[in-house]
């Protein structure tokens, strides 16, 4: 049953059932804000109406409250609402969840900069001050996403959104985080990890971008305590020197056997540091000897735990270098690469400097240079939640990836997963469940500061300062969006797991790969059963999209200007699973026209369809072989993109679209319904209006997905039953309406009907002029249809005379031409004055004889061969053998009509 209000909606609509009344143009603005409100105000996108139908639930990748959705934004979404309408149609119980993301570092750093603005900093504000300032940026731009998704017409359930810091989200969160503790999967300890220096905060891996820089490699000489020699090493950052605690050579290393165990001096700082053995050391690389750091690189950090090594940091979490640095207390990081270079070279050590190009990690927020920072963090131990997702994947129960190879991607990396540190130095996120003791600095985990007092006995406890990462709110999303941790919320149990994520490949390892264990570990469940990875849209040049580039696309810009259906039917089917999408503003032309020419159709049908109720429609009983074709090409490509969109193949959904559309129904079907709808037969007449009504609610129904707006303008005005094209019922296969006979012989009409027109255009006979023409059949199969279908060639080819035969009398002078089961003949002295055809073709060899002669004498001059380019000289060349071609036909053609 509907509710109420989508009853009145439906009486309201079919009050409207036989209205004709379209305009000559297709407005889209005026559309969408109509039905978008229409559907918004009757709730059609609202999951639970359908309570005994199979459920199909997606969640939507909750975009970043920091600023505006982009084309991106825009093509993973129509792709959902593709699948999520489309699925609604067929009878499912659909749940399309929408929701944001809080996006930690991302939206704090957008406040400090508005705060920087105004003479601002957080600490002026104090943590919660500040805090209100990131939510009301938070309200101001989630109402601008709801804007957009309105504008990009998506069949969202409002009644369900969630935000990663809402009451339910901020549950869950603390329930994992108490759990893994508790199970010894979180932990805290010192550890190199990803440092924004200026946003001072811990970065994950993906908030990170790698840039080529051109910078130096610093040869330096470390000399041996006892005077004997020194060794050489090299490094990129000398300023990470004065925190060195070894130099490391490789244990089989012939040339440093002797030295393994001996003390060098650390240059500038005057410390003793061991010669150490380490397989870390690759031999053949450089001098063989590396210098080891701690505190200030990962690599050096695992040979240091290896070796018991002091982590000597040498600079503060602003990138300043501290007391550690000695003389260089105090100086900026950049500022003490200069200075130490230089008393380095004073002092003898720097044997030479050499330019060198390398990957430097850059903040993708700030866009500081990243430093590899020792510090005391929070952290996850992956490698057994990942073991768990690893042996679902290989076991044949983990998720299906569309394309099929980004699954190899997702294992090689979990399977070499690292720890993941969770926390950061930020005042906006969830805030870490750990209370420290003020006076024995012991560490409680709890769901509640009222917990940890309990689990501690101690009233002096403060909360730990810092905040998760994003990714550990948001690698919930799929079930905690559901109602977990409540395992019996009726949401959870009905629409988990979901059927799909779709998003970009780009985040496979930073959150896709999240979700799975997470999911596997806290519900027992993979979180989906498919995952289709779809590519970024790049510019037309196939450039990313940046700021800095100025390339950016904005949806919105697009909607404006073309309207909401031509950017959605271009961006979803314009798409290869897995690859790149160029962003041509042509293409979205191409789409709006697209959209007007089934506006222009449908007019047509409309004013055909005068007085014509849903209830009259009836496409059974005698039929045309047009009528009975087109029902055969609707069932087929039906069946087809049903398959297709089950597939995740929207480029090929997007072409049988386009082609049964343009091709089939406008170009074909529509002209050869015109004979009988402007014909005297009314019977035949009332089949061919119930056969076009049909086929055009019907193909409205399957591209409405794709164009929902102008799908649901000209439905409404169609006579339909219901109250909106959203809940119509998908157009299923149907047996009873394959007709292969019906192909076959419009097959052989529009074959025929395109040979006399090609003939028409090759001796310059306009449509308007009547031709004889006489059709030689090959059978009398073949005979038989086309004198069933006499009306139609007649009509379509404009003939004076038609006659058709197993051997037809045919004059001597004719154009001709061979169809499958027929030979065509058009007699010469009804198509043209062969005389003056002779005089235009001798015109036109003369033209041709120049062309050859010209190309000839280019090429035959031997400076312009021994200088023009290859290329140049092969497109001559291709030019002489193109015009020598048409001047042969020319004269096989003069000499055929002098006969």
């Amino acid at each position: 049953m509907l509710p109420d209000t989508q009853e009145a909606a439906a009486q309201a609509a079919a009050d409207n059932s036989t209205k004709n009344d379209m305009p000559t143009t297709y407005d889209p603005k005026a559309a969408e804000h109509k039905w978008y409100t229409y559907w918004m105000e009757n709730e059609f996108f609202k999951a639970g109406q359908r309570p005994d139908a199979e459920p199909y639930s997606i969640v939507i990748p909750p975009p970043n409250v920091t600023g505006m959705l982009h084309i991106g934004h825009a093509l993973d979404f129509t792709l959902q609402d593709i699948l999520i309408r489309t699925k609604r149609m067929q009878g499912f119980d659909t749940l399309w969840l929408p929701g944001t993301d809080h996006a930690g570092i991302a939206t704090q750093t957008k406040v400090e900069q508005k705060l920087r603005q105004q003479g601002i900093s957080r600490h002026d504000l104090g943590r919660e001050k500040f805090l209100e300032q990131v939510w009301a940026w938070k309200d101001q731009y989630a109402e601008t996403i709801h804007e957009q998704w309105a504008k990009m017409g998506l069949s969202l359930d409002y009644s369900r959104e969630r935000f990663t810091l809402d009451e339910g989200l901020t549950k869950g969160v603390r329930q994992v985080f108490v759990e893994l503790y508790r199970k010894g999967l979180i932990y805290r300890g010192k550890r190199i990890i990803n440092w924004d220096p200026a946003a001072r905060t811990a970065l994950s891996d993906i908030e990170v971008e790698y840039k080529e820089v051109n910078g130096h490699l610093y040869h330096l000489r470390y000399p041996l305590k006892d005077g004997s020699g020194h060794i050489t090493v090299a490094t990129t950052r000398p300023e990470t020197m004065l925190g060195d605690t070894a130099v490391a050579v490789h244990p089989k290393d012939e040339r440093y056997k002797d030295l393994i165990g001996k003390t060098l001096i650390l240059p500038i700082i005057g410390r003793e540091i061991p010669i150490i053995a380490d397989d870390y050391v690759e031999k053949e690389f450089g001098s063989g000897a590396v210098k080891i750091t701690p505190a200030h690189d990962p690599n050096d950090f695992e040979v240091g735990q290896r070796h018991n090594l002091p982590q000597i940091n040498v600079m503060d979490e602003g990138g300043v270098m501290n007391e550690e640095a000695g003389p260089y207390n105090g100086q900026d990081r950049s500022e003490c690469r200069k200075n130490i270079v230089a008393d380095l070279k004073e002092q003898g050590v720097l044997i030479s400097i050499e330019d060198h190009v390398h990957q430097v990690g850059h903040s993708e927020r700030s866009g500081a240079v990243v430093e590899p920072y020792l510090s005391t963090q929070w952290f996850v131990k992956m490698q057994p939640l990942a073991e768990v997702a690893i042996n679902a994947q290989k076991e044949g129960n983990g998720v299906n990836f569309v394309p099929e190879r980004f699954e190899k991607t997702y294992l090689n990396w979990i399977e070499n997963v690292r720890d993941w540190c969770i926390s950061r130095q930020l005042w906006w996120g969830h805030r870490i469940p750990a209370w420290y003791s003020e006076s024995t600095g012991e560490v409680f985990v709890a769901y509640s500061e009222e917990e940890a007092r309990e689990i501690s006995g101690l009233d002096d406890l403060k909360q730990d300062e810092d905040v998760l990462d994003t990714w550990f709110s948001s690698n919930l999303w799929p079930f905690a969006t559901m109602g977990w941790p409540d395992e019996n919320s009726s949401d959870y149990q009905r629409y988990y797991p979901n059927n799909v994520l779709v998003t970009g490949y780009d985040i496979i390892y930073f959150w896709v790969a999240r979700m799975i264990f997470s999911a596997f570990e806290f519900t027992g469940q993979k979180p989906f059963a498919d995952v289709f990875m779809h590519g970024l849209v790049r510019d037309a040049d196939g450039r990313k999209m940046s700021k800095s580039l100025g390339n950016g696309i904005d949806p919105l810009d697009v909607i404006e200007q073309y309207g909401a259906d031509a950017m959605r039917y271009m961006i979803s089917t314009g798409i290869t699973a897995g690859q790149d999408l160029r962003f041509r503003m042509e293409k979205v032309e191409q789409a709006r026209n697209f959209a007007n020419k089934i506006w222009n159709a449908s007019r047509f049908a409309l004013m055909n369809l005068e007085g014509v109720n849903f209830a009259d429609i009836d496409i059974t009983g005698e039929l045309t072989t047009a009528d009975r074709w087109i029902l055969h090409r609707l069932n087929e490509t039906s069946r087809d993109i049903t398959r297709l969109i089950d597939s995740y193949e929207y480029g090929e959904t997007g072409r049988l679209l386009y082609n049964f559309i343009w091709d089939d129904l406008c170009d074909w079907y529509i002209e050869f319904a015109k004979l009988s709808l402007y014909g005297s037969d009314t019977a035949a007449k009332a089949k061919t209006q119930s056969v076009l009504a049909y086929v055009l609610d019907r193909t409205l129904r399957l591209i409405h997905p794709f164009m929902p707006f102008i799908t649901e303008e000209i439905w409404q005005h169609l006579p339909h039953d219901g109250a909106t094209i959203t809940l119509a019922e998908w157009p299923k296969y149907d047996a009873a309406l394959e007709s292969p006979e019906a192909v076959a012989e419009m097959n052989l009409l529009m074959d025929v009907i395109r040979a006399v027109r090609n003939i028409r255009a090759e001796v310059n006979v306009p449509m308007s002029k009547k031709v004889e023409l006489i059709i030689k059949a090959g059978s009398a199969e073949t005979l038989s249809i086309i004198s069933r279908n006499d009306n139609y060639i007649g009509r379509f080819c404009n003939t004076s005379s038609f006659e058709a035969g197993l051997e037809p009398q045919t004059p001597d002078k004719v154009m001709s031409a061979v169809v499958t089961g027929a030979e065509l003949l058009l007699p010469l002295s009804g198509l043209i004055d062969i005389d003056q055809e002779i005089l235009r073709l001798e015109k036109e060899v003369q033209t041709l004889n120049s062309e050859v002669e010209r190309v000839e004498k280019k090429l035959g001059n031997q400076g312009f061969v021994a200088k023009a380019p290859a290329k140049v000289i092969e497109e001559e060349r291709a030019k002489q053998a193109d015009y020598s071609a048409k001047r042969e036909k020319v004269l096989a053609r003069i000499a055929e009509l002098r006969g």
